[in-house]
This record gives structure tokens, C-alpha cells and sequence, in this order.
């Protein structure tokens, strides 16, 4: 008897320990089930093998904000002046998310018065007309800028997202050289030898930048401005997937400025008798060059000793009278098109049969 109890006990505690581990399995196997359920593989260094460069065209519009503007507002700009601009970039991948190019482009910036205004706008649009300020600006720039993709692709180019919107910033170096018409005449009725041709407006100071200004003066203390300037480029875009190795890119980009003379457009008039030449004269003050009926025409004597007729109210109130909004820098915008190759990869897709 006694041996009988004993074996039923041993036969009890293997089958309890039996349907313990059976537990013990089936909550490991429902653990690990969810755990696969859940995996989203492990996230790797994005390594060297995932990188790929590539190389880009790109068609732009450049627009102009500035003095030069329909309105005195900070984003004022005249469509109609939109100008093309081409240029050529390189990119490297560096990250599921990021990408650093380099880039060259070329291209002119537009502005002009007598265009944009409106002389019938009693409170603003009627000065700028009657200034009558213009200029063309051959834009070269070099930039570097990274991009932040909103899609990430952990993997290699073949397997990168159907499209992304992205945000990009950097830094550019860009050579700038403001132009203008030269008129037919100067302000006395000389014969300019440059009359229609554009002359460079930056090497004449045309508000007085290599004059012997006094402390009276307006822009008293003003340098000439550097035809190479620093730039913030930064903006928005979307790329699109087009095959294997080409992606289609749109952007909207701005480059703010460090200078205010894009349009050589900034300070206060002043006075006509600093000039040097009839060149520098004429292209500082052109509202003259306008026919306006009923405006009244006041003859100044410069300090010179030479007299000139101007506008009451525009170029006469020396040295208060503004030229320009000095307060604000310049700003060019950039809308982009980009198609990019991508370069040196052999990688092809397994084929399945």
C-alpha cells in the first residue's frame, strides 16, 4: 500500500511539472509570436554600401524682392520680371533622411520703377514711378545645402521612397553686378558716349560711395558695396521617383542677403554736385528722364555751381530725401525644377521566374 501511494505521488509531480513547462511553452510561443508580429527589422548604420550620389539639371525662375518692388511691402515683387535661370548640382546621400549638394547657378534678376508702379496710387505707387530707378543683375551662386526628407529609406537607392517632401537650408556665395540703361542725355541735355548701352551702376556710386562726402551729407560714411556676397538659402520641396536611377524634384527656395544693393538701390539721394561724371550724375537721378504733365520742376543749384532742374518732393529735399529702404536687405527667390541621375550603380533587381 505504502508503495503504491508513493509511485502515484512521483506519477503526480511529473504531470504537474509536465503541464507547467506545457504552460511555460505556450506563453513563451505567444510572446515570441507578438514579438514577430511587431518586428520591424533591425536598424542598421546606414552604411557605405546604402550611399549613392547623383547628378543634377535644374531650370529656375528667379524673382526679385527689393527696393526696386511694386509695393514697399517685404514680399513685393513684379511677376512680369521673372527671369530664367539655369544650373547643375552634385548630391551625396548620407543618411536615411539626408543629403548634402553642391550647386552652380546662373542666372538675372529684373527691376524696374517705371514698370511695376503705379502712378495712380496717390500714397506710394506715384513716387516710385516718378523715381524711375531700373537695373538688371547677372546672378552667378554656389551653394551648399542639406536636405531633411520627411519619408525616410533605410535601404539602398533601389528600394528609396515613390516621392518625399523635404526642407532644405544652407549657405551660398554668389558674384553680383547691378546694371542700368544708360539714358540718351545727361541731365542737361549732355551727350552721354554710353547713351543705351548698360553700364555697371556699382563702380559709379551712384549714392555717393566714392565721394568726398561731408558729415552734412546724406549716406555720410557709405562704402562701396562687394559684388561677391554670402547668402541663406533655404526652402521647400518634393522629389518624385522616376525610375530606378532618376528622380524628378520641384522646390520653392528664397536666398536672404547680407547686402541691400542687389538693385544698387538702398540709401538717400544726394547731392548732384559730388559726381564725377554726367554718367554717374544721370544714373543717380533719372526722374528727369520722365515727361509728366503738371509736375513741377524746381531748378537746384549743386554744389558744383552747376544747376539742375528735378522733380519737387523726388531728388529735391537734399540730403533727407530717401532713395531706398536701407532697413531691409534684399531677397531673391528661386523656383526649381531638378532632374538627377543617379551615378555609378550596377545594382539590378533579382529577376523571378
Amino acid at each position: 500500500m505504502k508503495k503504491a501511494f508513493l509511485w502515484f505521488v512521483l506519477a503526480a509531480i511529473v504531470l504537474c511539472s509536465h503541464e507547467s513547462f506545457c504552460q511555460m511553452d505556450r506563453g513563451a510561443i505567444r510572446k515570441n509570436n507578438r514579438r514577430m508580429m511587431t518586428y520591424r527589422g533591425k536598424k542598421a548604420n546606414f552604411s557605405q554600401e546604402k550611399r549613392y550620389v547623383s547628378i543634377a539639371f535644374t531650370l529656375n525662375a528667379l524673382n526679385y524682392y527689393g527696393d526696386l518692388a511694386p509695393h514697399p511691402s517685404l514680399f513685393s515683387t513684379d511677376v512680369s520680371f521673372t527671369r530664367p535661370a539655369i544650373g547643375l548640382s552634385v548630391s551625396q546621400r548620407l543618411g536615411p533622411r539626408y543629403t548634402l549638394a553642391a550647386s552652380f547657378m546662373y542666372g538675372t534678376l529684373r527691376g524696374s520703377d517705371f514698370a511695376s508702379a503705379d502712378p495712380n496710387d496717390q500714397t506710394n505707387g506715384k513716387y516710385r514711378y516718378y523715381r524711375n530707378l531700373s537695373f538688371r543683375n547677372r546672378i552667378k551662386e554656389l551653394s551648399v545645402v542639406a536636405s531633411f526628407d520627411l519619408y525616410e529609406n533605410q535601404h539602398s537607392y533601389l528600394n528609396r521612397v515613390k516621392w518625399t517632401p523635404y526642407a532644405f537650408g544652407g549657405l551660398a556665395v554668389f558674384h553680383h553686378n547691378p546694371e542700368a540703361i544708360a539714358p540718351l542725355t545727361g541731365l542737361n541735355d549732355q551727350t552721354l558716349a554710353e547713351a543705351g548701352e548698360w553700364v555697371s551702376l556699382q563702380k559709379l556710386g551712384t549714392e555717393g560711395q566714392y565721394a568726398n562726402l561731408e558729415p552734412t551729407d546724406a549716406n555720410f560714411g557709405i562704402k562701396p558695396y562687394k559684388l561677391i556676397q554670402l547668402a541663406i538659402p533655404m526652402g521647400i520641396g518634393a522629389r518624385f521617383r522616376l525610375h530606378d536611377v532618376v528622380d524628378f524634384s520641384a522646390e520653392l527656395g528664397f536666398r536672404y542677403l547680407f547686402t541691400d544693393y542687389i538693385d544698387d538701390v538702398s540709401g538717400n539721394f544726394v547731392d548732384l554736385g559730388v559726381f564725377d561724371s554726367e554718367l554717374a550724375r544721370a544714373l543717380s537721378y533719372r526722374s528727369n528722364e520722365l515727361t509728366i504733365p503738371d509736375i513741377a520742376r524746381i531748378p537746384v543749384t549743386a554744389r558744383n555751381g552747376v544747376t539742375y532742374n528735378v522733380i519737387d518732393g523726388y531728388g529735391h529735399e537734399f540730403p533727407t530725401n530717401i532713395r531706398g529702404k536701407k532697413e531691409n536687405n534684399d531677397i531673391y527667390m528661386v523656383t526649381t525644377v531638378r532632374v538627377s541621375y543617379i551615378v555609378g550603380k550596377t545594382m539590378h533587381r533579382a529577376k523571378f521566374r
